[in-house]
C-alpha cells in the first residue's frame, strides 16, 4: 500500500462546503485504508493499492457526486509532500513572509507554471520537487504578480497552495 495525500482545489470557500468528517467517511466508503483529515481545507491522508492518476479521477468523480461541486484534487504521495516540505529553499521562520508551497499536477503543469511567472525580491519563487516554492509578504497573497498568475483559470484544476504549517502537520 502507498501513502498518499488528495489535497482538494476549493472546498470551504466561495460556497462549497465539506465537512472533515464527512470527507474522511467518503474516503472510508470508498475503501481508503486510514483515512485522516487536516484543518478544514481539504486535506486528505490515506493509504491505497493503486496507480494515482485512476486513483484521482475516482476520488474527483466521488467527491462531485457526494459534495455536488465540480472536485479537483492535486493527489501526492506522502514521500512526495515530505520532499517538498524538506526542500523548502526559503527561510520558513520569516514574520514578514507567508511560506507556500504550490502543489501541481504534473510536471509539466509545474514548467508550464514558472514558465508563466515573472519572479522578483518581492515576490520570490523556486522551483521544487513537484511544486512550486512561494514566499510573499505577509498580507499581499492575492496582491503580487505571482498570485494573480495562480488566479487564472488555467490552474484551478491543476495547481493547489498550501501553507507550509499545513504541510508540516499532514508529514507529521
Amino acid at each position: 500500500m502507498t501513502e498518499y495525500v488528495a489535497l482538494l482545489r476549493g472546498v470551504n470557500v466561495g460556497g462549497v462546503t465539506v465537512r472533515s468528517a464527512d470527507l474522511k467517511a467518503l474516503f472510508a466508503e470508498s475503501g481508503f485504508a486510514d483515512a485522516r483529515t487536516y484543518l478544514a481545507s481539504g486535506n486528505v491522508r490515506f493509504s491505497a493499492d493503486g496507480e494515482g492518476r485512476a486513483l484521482k479521477t475516482d476520488l474527483e468523480r466521488a467527491l462531485a457526486e457526494r459534495f455536488g461541486y465540480d472536485a479537483w484534487i492535486v493527489l501526492v504521495t506522502l514521500a512526495e509532500m515530505r520532499a517538498a516540505l524538506d526542500a523548502f529553499p526559503f527561510d520558513a521562520s520569516d514574520e514578514a513572509r507567508q511560506p507556500y508551497v504550490v502543489f501541481c499536477a504534473d510536471p509539466a503543469v509545474r514548467e508550464e507554471l514558472l514558465a508563466s511567472a515573472e519572479p522578483s525580491d518581492e515576490d520570490p519563487i523556486a522551483p521544487g520537487p513537484g511544486v512550486v516554492y512561494w514566499t510573499p509578504p505577509k498580507g499581499s497573497s492575492v496582491d503580487t504578480a505571482f498570485a494573480k498568475q495562480l488566479a487564472k483559470p488555467r490552474w484551478k484544476a491543476v495547481t493547489t497552495t498550501r501553507n507550509l504549517r499545513t504541510v508540516a502537520k499532514i508529514c507529521a
